[in-house]
């Protein structure tokens, strides 16, 4: 498949270059061009413009041949009233671009609209802690218990409850004392996903930390706890100063800030209402990451590159780490399966990784009632493509978009999207 994806004879290459020479999509910087986009006849493909690094002036590029029609064909489909698309070759964005709607208005989609990240705050969490780890101020696999100057906080203090979670259940169980980065990271402490899910609303330790795989936005919660509480950073700062700045991302935070009002991009809900942008107050390394299309491109290529990041540490964060056993993402706490039902997936730190038709590759998914998101990537040429939709329901055409972009990736979307009818042409 690899050969076969860069291959010109391919059925793939064939379909998105199909008509290239007469394309009229093509973008360009000077005001004619600026003229026929502001005309409409890039399709309703609203915003669309070139992404690139470090918001350099690069050569304008145009969606592949084909890839319009298809976001169109899919969006009419699902029914999403919203979807963004970035494209990544050789650790470079090569394509940005927005259709759809921003809000219950119609006013349209741009690639420089605020969107909710969700749990794409994981991914890049993942690449600060690597980060940290090589500035010497976290190991991996020491005990967080370590970086701690006491136990754990209880219930007495409501303001870091809200502010991290609730640790209380965990004073009678001494294996959070072996806690590490990489088990929290590789979601193998033995928590549920959030406290809130156990019926007393406490957090607790299922299985022995780093036996097995079981999805926890409290695990991440509890090391944003430790980098903090321990280590006295600030998490936005951090992440701003380490990530967000030298990837030259204008317009994202993991706190709401007041300048994203006049760009913010209202959700669509399951059944096609309107929902209002939640202004998220509090930084959470589990998902309060408020981004734009462009921003989460030119990150998706900063991280390929492994900018900021040693060649050995860039491996660990997408590297298979822990063979994960289960027969979807969700529920988190349920049966380990022998043999795997995804023998080729295994968790990284953040990421997801697997191995393919396509050599190894990586992705991490995003979702809540009105977002739907995902990231894909191949180590092979350093190449990606990421999807933002403020309509949870684009979720069903994610398959078919990822391997028009990069062909067949392997990516396990059965097990991410246990029991959803896919969209396929035809």
């Amino acid at each position: 498949m690899s050969a076969d994806r860069h291959d010109p004879r391919s059925p793939l290459r064939r379909r998105l270059l199909a008509g290239a020479a007469a394309s009229t999509l093509r973008l360009s910087a000077s005001a004619s061009a600026m003229a026929l986009l502001a005309a409409g006849l890039l399709g309703g493909c609203a915003g669309a413009r070139p992404a690139d690094r470090r918001a350099a002036a690069a050569p304008p590029t145009a969606p592949p041949a084909g890839l319009d029609a298809l976001v169109r064909r899919a969006m009419a489909a699902t029914g999403a009233r919203g979807l963004a698309l970035a494209l990544i070759e050789q650790g470079e964005v090569v394509f940005t671009g927005a259709w759809g709607v921003r809000n219950a208005a119609g006013e349209p989609l741009r690639t420089d609209a605020v969107i909710y990240g969700a749990s794409l705050t994981k991914a890049a969490f993942g690449y600060l802690v690597l980060q940290l780890v090589e500035a010497g101020r976290l190991e991996l696999d020491q005990p967080l218990a370590d970086r701690l100057r006491g136990p754990l906080p209880g219930d007495e203090d409501p303001a870091l409850v809200r502010r991290y979670t609730r640790f209380a259940g965990l004073a009678d169980d001494d294996r959070w004392r072996r806690l590490t980065a990489r088990h929290l990271l590789t979601h193998s402490g033995g928590f549920a996903n959030f406290h809130w899910l156990e019926p007393d609303r406490r957090l607790r330790i299922h299985f022995e930390p780093g036996s097995r795989y079981a999805y926890s936005g409290d695990g991440l919660m509890l090391l944003q706890y430790v980098l903090e509480q321990g280590l006295g950073l600030d998490l936005e700062a951090e992440m701003q100063r380490r990530l967000f700045q030298p990837a030259g991302l204008l317009r994202s935070s993991l706190r709401w800030r007041e300048d994203f009002r006049p760009h913010v991009a209202d959700g669509f809900d399951r059944d096609g209402r309107p929902r209002p942008h939640d202004e998220r107050s509090r930084v959470r390394a589990a998902g309060s990451l408020d981004t734009t299309p462009a921003d989460m491109a030119r990150l998706a290529a900063h991280c390929l590159r492994g900018d900021g990041l040693g060649p050995a540490l860039r491996a660990e964060w997408t590297r298979p780490q822990l063979p994960i056993t289960t027969a979807s993402q969700f529920p988190t706490l349920q049966p380990e399966r022998s043999p795997p039902p995804h023998p080729r997936l295994a968790a990284g730190l953040g990421m997801l990784a697997f191995d393919g038709p396509q050599g190894p590759g990586f992705y991490k998914g995003g979702h809540d009632d009105v977002t739907a998101n995902t990231w894909v990537g191949l180590e092979a040429g350093r190449r990606s493509v990421l999807i933002l939709s403020n309509d949870v329901r684009a979720e069903p055409a994610f398959p078919a978009l990822v391997a028009a972009a990069l062909g067949e990736t392997g990516v396990p979307w059965a097990w991410e999207y246990p029991g959803m009818g896919f969209w396929k042409e035809g």
